[in-house]
């Protein structure tokens, strides 16, 4: 228990250059390597999110891990981001890399089938809705879970077919 509360002047002074450092190589690669870094369009978004979270608190926390360890690490995950979104350009690939979107609501309709492969409860769908500002069923279009798991909702408009461009890709089932 009480190593729990034992530092060193030395300790305190590495981690917190260890930290600045890997701060620092983040800025770097995320600025080298463009802002999709941290979107969240894909799993392998998510995945790059992830690992470079981890990267950052081992590299920081941990002594044995270095600094120059961290950022190859680092380093590593932005080339395997890069990579992934150069070879998902290729259709046959994204389909196999990222999930496809999937239609929850087709106008008023709740499509429940849809809703239970999302594993989207109707109490979601609800919720998604409200915060969407819909007040009546009547005033979607669609409703759509995308590959990232966000919930999109499309007013209907009066007058206004929606453009199939951007139902394109989206699973009906």
């Amino acid at each position: 228990m009480e190593k729990l509360y034992d530092i060193s002047l030395l300790g305190v002074c590495t981690i917190l250059l260890s930290t600045l450092g890997i701060y620092l190589s983040v800025i770097i690669l995320t600025r080298i390597c463009g802002k999709r870094s941290f979107s969240k369009m894909s799993s392998f978004d998510f995945a790059m999110t992830v690992a470079v979270g981890s990267i950052i608190a081992t590299t920081a926390l941990s002594s044995s891990v270095s600094l120059v360890e961290g950022a190859v690490g680092l380093t590593s995950v932005y080339v395997l981001q890069i990579a992934a979104a150069f070879i998902r350009r290729n259709d046959k690939i994204q389909s196999l890399m990222d999930n496809t979107p999937l239609l929850l609501m087709d106008g008023q309709v709740i499509l429940t089938e849809n809703l239970r492969k999302a594993r989207v409860t109707e109490g979601d769908l609800r919720s998604c809705l409200r915060a969407a500002n819909v007040k009546q069923l009547s005033e979607v279009k669609a409703v759509v879970f995308e590959t990232t798991g966000d919930i999109s909702v499309l007013h209907a408009e009066k007058d206004m077919d929606l453009d199939l461009w951007l139902m394109q890709g989206v699973d009906r089932s």
